[in-house]
């Protein structure tokens, strides 16, 4: 290759990349418009499941939880969330275990609780009916 189709080659190159660049940034950006949540990847799913897990933490509303999980697309919602909650244990994501099982029992109630999941309930709170030392 002559040294002449070499340059013109890499000028060419750098003209191309610089214009699609200038025309991916500048007048022709890509806009995302209403994407649904099942578009999101996995990890992301997972995180918004999470995220929603910790909203019920505030807003202790479990149809509520559920609605806002029903954009995901799951066949099953209760199914991904108890799943989802058992992935986390065996993979030891101790952030999201105690925030996921609080949502896995308010769903499915304390006495469906699976064995596994039982280490990791809430603890309740201690109330102030025992009395004082003096």
């Amino acid at each position: 290759m002559s040294k002449r189709t070499f340059g013109s080659l890499l000028v060419g190159l750098l003209l191309g990349l610089g214009t699609g660049v200038f025309l991916g940034w500048g007048p022709f950006p890509v806009e995302y418009k209403n994407s649904a949540l099942s578009a999101l990847a996995p990890h992301y799913q997972e995180e918004y499941t999470v995220m929603v897990a910790e909203g019920y933490r505030v807003d202790p509303e479990v149809n509520a939880a559920l609605e806002r999980l029903r954009p995901l697309g799951k066949e099953n919602t209760i199914a991904y969330v108890i799943d989802l909650t058992e992935r986390y244990i065996s993979q030891s994501n101790i952030r999201a275990i105690p925030i996921m099982v609080a949502l896995v029992e308010a769903i499915i109630g304390p006495d469906n609780l699976p064995p596994v999941m039982q280490l990791y309930r809430p603890t309740p709170t201690a109330t102030s009916s025992a009395p004082s030392a003096p």
